[in-house]
């Protein structure tokens, strides 16, 4: 009985390890089933697809056109700083102000100090090569005064060439505004200017006295004036006629005569009136004061001499501007880019190097793309994932022989290699974009050509010739297809702009761009190849 409970329980295992097996069995002729493909099948395969059109919708976008560049970021206009040395008469040792690299020159700043004396950046194209003291004429001088208008501080007449009192003025201005005492002639010339004002005092004394003696002489001796002497005529005239009249009328016996008529009475009256005449007379003349005048000539040439070494001497004294004491840079501020002194060593002629304090980007472009980059043009580049705008400052000019040239013959002449020097300015940076952007190659794209926002754009692989050379698009809808002539406009980075048609078009609408080949390309796949892939331009393809 136990062998035959057993022998079935055996049986029943058996039974569930095949039914296993068929499953599995059948699973796995499923799954291969997939990968077994008959003669036939591979032949379907095998066929090309049907052909048939590829279509991508009408869209509304901005469309520009832009140059790329690499350029190397730098600092405008590097100088090396020198000074004259020859007339310190000693060695130029730094005694301080010594400018850290990075650091700003301002115009009208102290960048080193020699020996205790400043030497003060001024902006100008002329290097200091003499110092200039009181007459000194030359291009220098206006140099000077045009630097000094331009820091705040007048320096007389800019059109003048002569250093003169204005300028020593302005330049000993110059000094206390760097916190200096400005330069001076020397106790010596001070002591002569103070010789030749005492000589200037004493011959004007001298020209006084001179002159007030020629006044005391050119009075009356007597003292008495005019009027008083006028005044004694009449009195002698009356006196006469009343003589002569008292003296004709007849004499009264008893009376007797009334006045002195005898001779002796009347020659007194006659010569009383002769002399007041004559004292009248002798007033009109007048008196011989050439000794005096001779005097004043004296004196007053001895004032013009005082007076002349008097300005011969302040001349000496008049404040200096020492050739070791100044430097002149085209523009100003400046970034210092490197130091060779240090305080306490000497300076042997080049001491520091400056450059302009602002970032610029120098880069090379095709004749061509320069020729669309006019001064002032807008493009940008990434700072640490940051667009920062920059601006077209400089392109570089042909040859002068090139210049004289003119059309389209010039253009023909020229290699077709020819290229052009493009100088960008950077907007507004931070300290560490600064700090990332020196010394780097970066990526500039300028654009030159853009639609006013956006507009119907296709791909230009949409676009197909006319018979008459007219453009078209053809447009699907509900399955069926009809050509639309179109009016194009500005085409950049594989689409073209649409102007005008003779349909109605719309964003969205379908447009032909293809017919579908034996390859497997999507339609959407065809559309972003013709829309992603850029015209290269020869920038381009330089600079990168």
């Amino acid at each position: 009985m136990s062998r035959i409970s057993t022998h079935v329980s055996g049986g029943r295992r058996t039974i569930g390890v095949m039914a296993v097996v068929a499953v599995v069995c059948l699973a796995v002729g499923l799954l291969l089933s997939r990968f077994i493909v008959s003669p036939g099948q591979a032949a379907a395969n095998a066929a090309p697809p049907t052909a048939g059109p590829i279509t991508v919708p009408v869209e509304s976008r901005v469309i520009g056109n832009e140059v790329v560049l690499r350029g190397d970021v730098g600092y405008d206009d590097a100088v090396a700083l020198s000074i004259e040395t020859g007339d310190l008469g000693g060695p130029a040792v730094v005694t301080g102000q010594v400018k850290e690299v990075g650091a700003t020159v301002e115009a009208a700043s102290v960048v080193l100090e020699v020996v205790g004396r400043p030497v003060i950046a001024l902006p100008g194209e002329l290097p200091t090569y003499r110092t200039l003291r009181a007459g000194v004429s030359g291009p220098d001088v206006q140099q000077l005064k045009a630097a000094l208008r331009a820091v705040g501080l007048d320096g007389g007449d800019p059109a003048g060439a002569t250093y003169d009192a204005a300028a020593a003025a302005g330049v000993r201005a110059l000094y206390q505004k760097v916190g200096y005492e400005p330069p001076t002639g020397g106790e010596e010339a001070q002591g002569a200017v103070k010789a030749a004002q005492e000589s200037v005092a004493a011959a004007q004394a001298e020209v006084g006295a001179a002159e007030a003696a020629l006044g005391s002489a050119a009075r009356s001796s007597a003292g008495a004036s005019l009027t008083e002497l006028d005044g004694q005529v009449r009195v002698a005239e009356a006196q006469l006629a009343f003589l002569a009249e008292q003296c004709a009328k007849p004499v009264d016996p008893e009376a007797g005569p009334a006045v002195d008529c005898t001779p002796p009475a009347r020659v007194q009256a006659e010569t009383q009136l002769a002399t007041a005449r004559a004292a009248r007379a002798a007033a009109d003349v007048a008196p011989d004061t050439s000794a005096e005048r001779a005097s004043i000539r004296a004196a007053k040439d001895r004032l013009t001499a005082a007076r002349q070494a008097l300005g011969e001497a302040q001349a000496a004294a008049m404040t200096p501007l020492p050739a070791t004491e100044i430097v002149y840079l085209p523009s100003l501020p400046r970034r210092v880019d490197a130091v060779s002194v240090e305080r306490g060593g000497t300076v042997q002629s080049k001491f520091m190097s400056v450059s302009g304090a602002t970032v610029q980007i120098t880069a090379s472009a095709s004749r061509a793309d320069a020729e669309l980059m006019a001064p002032g043009t807008v493009g940008q580049i990434s700072v640490d994932g940051t667009d920062v705008p920059v601006t077209v400052a400089e392109v570089t000019e042909p040859d002068a022989a090139e210049a004289d040239a003119s059309g389209e013959a010039a253009a023909e002449k020229k290699p077709a290699g020819d290229r052009r020097k493009v100088v960008f300015t950077v907007g507004e940076l931070t300290a560490e974009q600064i700090a990332a952007l020196q010394g780097s190659n970066v990526r500039v794209r300028v654009p030159v050509s853009s639609t006013d926002g956006e507009v119907l754009a296709v791909p230009l692989a949409a676009l197909t010739a006319g018979p008459g050379g007219e453009s078209r698009v053809e447009l699907v809808e509900d399955g069926t297809s009809r050509l639309v002539e179109v009016t194009t406009g500005l085409a950049a980075s594989g689409f073209v702009e649409i102007t005008g048609s003779k349909e109605p078009l719309e964003a969205g609408d379908l447009v032909v761009v293809g017919i579908a080949s034996t390859e497997e390309e999507t339609a959407e796949d065809a559309a972003t190849d013709d829309a992603e892939e850029p015209a290269k331009d020869e920038s381009t393809e330089a600079g990168e």
